[in-house]
């Protein structure tokens, strides 16, 4: 789906365009976002702003969406946006707009914060399977490829048997937070060998790449630390050894950014 199979991952207000170019030397893809679409999700960012979370805040989502894509337009990366709503329609509008500009769409049902899950978003729509296979058809409905962002450890959630419903709706590749549950992926794997698979949660270097992908993991994607070049340059190295299939080549340390 992209190359090199390294991806940043959203960070709330802070996955913009200007953090997707500084990555893209070293990544084949970015998320960007996540991004409120309606009324009610812009409310809840709005409170999360106000405790001291950092968000994309705007009137006019598409419209920042639109400059967010026109901004990357001359570089290489595959680019998404990552998107909350509360119905499936703003879902559809988004999804027009990234056709459009030949990004994805990836539906956030991932963010587990109180004020996003009292209106609906985030891994509320990983306990109503309808509602979110809903927003993925509503999304692939425009020919942009179509993702969404889940999160392992939630009770009551088999994400193996999630899996193959969102791919019959449309969706073309799985962004995986695994927590500390490194090994879902491959059950995720298993449940659904045709969708792409990123994973993601404590990415920093060749062991934690290479777990991963050991599991079965088609990429790997780097959130907290996507800003910082050494930890993307080493993720970058140990993603390209191991499909080059030289994953048995110890780093050096200095590839491992290990100060002497």
């Amino acid at each position: 789906m992209f190359d090199p199979r390294v991806a940043v991952a959203s960070l709330s207000g802070e996955s913009d365009a200007a953090w997707a170019r500084t990555a893209a030397p070293h990544v084949g893809a970015a998320f960007l976002g996540g991004v409120a679409l309606d009324q009610p999700a812009q409310d809840a960012a709005r409170a999360l702003v106000a405790r001291g979370r950092s968000e994309f805040l705007t009137d006019d989502p598409l419209a920042f969406v639109e400059t967010q894509l026109d901004a990357l337009a001359d570089t290489d990366i595959f680019a998404a946006v990552n998107v909350r709503a509360t119905t499936a329609d703003p879902i559809r509008g988004v999804a027009a707009l990234c056709a459009d500009h030949g990004a994805g769409v990836e539906v956030n049902a991932h963010c587990r914060q109180d004020e996003l899950c009292a209106v609906g978003c985030g891994e509320t729509l990983l306990r109503d399977t309808d509602r979110l296979v809903e927003y993925v058809a509503a999304a692939a409905e425009f020919g942009a490829p179509v993702g969404v962002k889940v999160r392992a450890e939630v009770d009551g959630v088999s994400l193996p048997e999630l899996t193959p419903k969102l791919g019959d709706a449309g969706a073309s590749w799985l962004h995986v937070d695994a927590m500390d549950s490194e090994s879902v992926i491959a059950d995720i794997v298993a449940a659904a060998p045709d969708l792409f698979v990123v994973a993601n949660n404590g990415v920093r270097d060749r062991e934690t790449a290479h777990e991963y992908l050991q599991y079965g993991a088609d990429a790997v994607s780097v959130g907290r630390p996507s800003d910082d070049p050494v930890v993307l340059r080493r993720v970058r190295d140990a993603v390209d050894e191991w499909f080059d299939g030289d994953e048995t080549e110890p780093l050096s340390e200095s590839e491992r950014g290990v100060s002497p």
